[in-house]
């Protein structure tokens, strides 16, 4: 019974969905304000409709009820219960039903907060949100319905990909899917702005928190996820360039970009059609994402779906959102006026080409995702694009990027001093030559692109720290007036330097793995010792080990240094019967300074293929997402993006300025 009110749940979610999406609209028009009135109503009554419809289908996977199709096919009644609980997204059926609760919650979040923005702008902000959750509704109704039976209902169910069963899984898909579907909330905005012929200062504050929050989702969500890679896949690495990948990577990219641009349109009043196209953009690429994920054009260890029938109805979604909204902005945007001007030198310009770089980053992912696909589906040719592609592409941009961002923030707005400001910055230069000279003498001389990612993260450090240092006075005043200032600040000032800080972390941790990595492959017998990096392996043994469904053969390693015992690494190879399938556990070491990372292979004679890894600093790149994301919620916090809003106006004139 719980499974059908689920079902019904969902069906009511969609009726209410469709009159989110026409009533408000219809209210605004002919300036009925309670017609229009009804947005946030609805919108908490379809939040409300589909957290009962997501509980249903967690109770249903949770008590073993193999009579849903869903359950069968995803579950086993062996399987732990933290597993059982991440498996209700961890496929096509389920994870779309916590996609459409996400954009329900947004919704609703909406509702709540935007109670002082005007009515007709928040009403049609509801509205579109209504017309996105209407779309996957119907798709989820008519083509991918996670509450279907079976009769007669099987005694066990097929079990999950054992690659899925990790902790991960319950942390990695859901804080994607916050930053994919927080982006619908700037391109309802955005719409709602083109309808309502309004995008100012005001908008770009209103934009700003709702941005920011999928930003960090999103950020944190990429990170769990090449984490996941990291340590599950077992081939060593955390970023492969998969299409997958590539697809939450797209919209990170272009909501970084949106983000600083509706900053200059929120300082400086200019820049406004650019921000709307980014919010178009941004959201549409999450949804390219979502299409890629489960349209069955892809093979992957991310996809979800291999049914091209839902492909056709997502990709018919994905044309009619982009395909609407482009005609709205064609004809909306030309009629918009401009901002203030700006001179070459400026924090404005600065920002336009952080922008233009993004922008051209974000092509280039995109190019190097589809058009293999493209070139497939027009010719039948199968090419493959991978890290030599986007190695050779996307870091040269990426380059220019860090070089200007510590200029950017400190320039001044509407005319910079770019001499003071290089003045200004030279220790963060001095620091990125000694960074180079003591990576080219101590390290590898015949490494110059590793110097240049040092010099590059030390540039951005301790560019980011002068600037902090710049605003507070440091060592100009007593350190408790600086530590007064620093107290003082915007919160979204501070946020930018830590973020930044974030990002130079990242850089160091890509650029050490990448330059510093040192890798073994060999067969070794139980007892046989090797070296790598200064460390002395020794594999002590192979031993039989029975999990909750699975059994397992576990490797035992021993690392020392100096004849001092490091670490002791345990790797496994896991095979779960009723899937029957196979899985590598790698044996991690982790520390702030290198990572020991060992995986056992196939038994080959009397021996084992073994595979050893020293992954330097790799740590770095996690903690600097990390951090990335404390910025970002910091900023979040930020008083100023609270305040500002224009009172609601009274019932009789709620819609009556509304322009058609």
């Amino acid at each position: 019974m719980t499974v059908e009110l689920g079902h019904f749940a969902l069906v009511l979610a969609f009726c209410v969905a469709i009159l989110q999406a026409i009533v408000p609209l219809v209210g605004v028009a002919r300036r009925d304000p309670v017609l229009a009135g009804l947005a946030p109503a609805a919108a908490a009554a379809q939040f409300l409709l589909l957290t009962l419809a997501f509980a249903a289908l967690v109770r249903a996977h949770l008590a073993d009820d193999f009579s849903v199709l869903n359950v069968y096919e995803n579950s086993h009644s062996t399987k732990p219960v933290l597993y059982k609980f991440a498996g209700v997204w961890g496929n096509h059926e389920g994870s779309l039903v916590l996609w459409v609760w996400i954009l329900a919650l947004f919704g609703f979040a909406i509702a709540l907060a935007g109670r002082h923005l005007p009515m007709s702008f928040l009403a049609r902000v509801l509205a579109i949100q209504g017309l996105i959750g209407a779309g996957f509704l119907a798709f989820m109704l008519f083509t991918s319905n996670a509450f279907e039976r079976l009769y007669p209902a099987p005694a066990d169910g097929r079990g999950l990909n054992p690659i899925l069963q990790d902790p991960g899984l319950a942390f990695h898909p859901p804080m994607l899917y916050l930053g994919y579907v927080g982006f619908s909330t700037a391109y309802s905005f955005a719409m709602a702005a083109l309808l309502e012929g309004r995008v100012d200062a005001s908008w770009a504050r209103w934009l700003r928190p709702w941005v920011l929050a999928a930003w960090v989702a999103l950020t944190l969500g990429i990170a769990l996820g090449s984490w996941w890679a990291y340590y599950e896949l077992g081939w060593g690495g955390y970023w492969f360039w998969d299409p997958v990948e590539n697809a939450s990577f797209m919209p990170w990219l272009a909501g970084t970009a949106l983000l600083h641009s509706a900053i200059v349109l929120e300082k400086r009043g200019t820049l406004k059609n650019w921000t709307i196209l980014l919010a178009i953009l941004t959201f549409a690429l999450s949804l390219l994402g979502t299409f890629l994920v489960r349209s069955g054009v892809l093979t992957s260890v991310h996809a979800f779906a291999s049914d091209p029938s839902r492909g056709i109805f997502i990709l018919a979604l994905l044309l009619s959102a982009v395909g609407g909204s482009f005609a709205l902005y064609a004809w909306r945007a030309p009629a918009m006026q401009g901002g203030p001007t700006f001179a070459p030198i400026s924090r404005e310009a600065a920002l336009v080409l952080n922008n233009l770089l993004l922008g051209t980053a974000t092509a280039t992912v995109f190019l190097g995702t589809l058009y293999p696909l493209a070139l497939e589906a027009v010719s039948g040719e199968k090419i493959s694009v991978g890290p030599p592609y986007f190695d050779a592409t996307f870091v040269p941009l990426m380059v220019p990027l860090l070089l200007a961002l510590p200029v950017g923030t400190m320039l001044a707005w509407k005319r910079g001093d770019l001499a003071g400001v290089l003045q200004r910055l030279g220790l963060a230069a001095a620091a990125a030559i000694a960074a180079a000279l003591l990576q080219l003498a101590l390290v590898d001389p015949r490494a110059p692109l590793a110097a240049l990612g040092f010099a590059l993260a030390a540039w951005v450090v301790v560019g980011s720290l002068s600037e902090l240092a710049g605003r507070i006075a440091l060592f100009r005043v007593p350190l408790s007036h600086s530590l007064r200032r620093l107290l003082g600040l915007p919160r979204s000032a501070i946020a930018a330097t830590i973020a930044h800080l974030g990002l130079g972390l990242i850089v160091v941790g890509i650029t050490a793995s990448a330059a510093g990595r040192v890798e073994k492959i060999l067969v070794m017998r139980p007892g046989e010792t090797t070296e790598i990096a200064g460390f002395e392996v020794r594999l002590v043994g192979i031993s039989e080990v029975r999990g909750p469904n699975y059994t397992a053969e576990r490797a035992t390693f021993e690392a020392r240094r100096d004849g001092q015992l490091v670490a002791t690494l345990h790797s496994e190879k896991r095979f779960f019967p009723v899937e029957r399938q196979m899985t590598t556990e790698a044996g991690i070491d982790s520390s702030l300074l290198r990572d020991l990372y060992f995986v056992i292979g196939d038994r080959n004679g009397e021996g084992w293929t073994v595979r050893l890894y020293v992954n330097p600093l790799v740590f770095w790149i996690w903690g600097g997402a990390g951090i990335m994301a404390v910025g970002g919620l910091l900023s979040l916090a930020d008083r100023r993006l609270r305040v500002g809003a224009p009172a609601r106006l009274p019932a009789r004139g709620l819609v009556a300025g509304t322009r058609p």
